[in-house]
């Protein structure tokens, strides 16, 4: 049997919803992820700079109640 987009339509249809959640964090390992945003690298370097300078605040340190 050669695999199609359609057959896998067809198979993905026959799923039970207890395993759909298993089959979407399979399947999306295949799809490429887009390039970040430019505002997205620089949240990141922002984040490490504060990270370097110890502007952080520890998990112990927040209230989560």
């Amino acid at each position: 049997m050669v695999a199609t987009r359609q057959r896998l339509h067809t198979l993905v249809d026959m799923i039970e919803e207890k395993g759909i959640e298993t089959l979407y964090n399979v399947m999306i390992r295949f799809i490429p992820e887009a390039a970040p945003f430019p505002d997205e690298i620089a949240a990141h370097a922002n984040a490490a700079e504060e990270y370097k300078r110890g502007d952080v605040v520890g998990e112990d340190d927040i209230n989560w109640g």
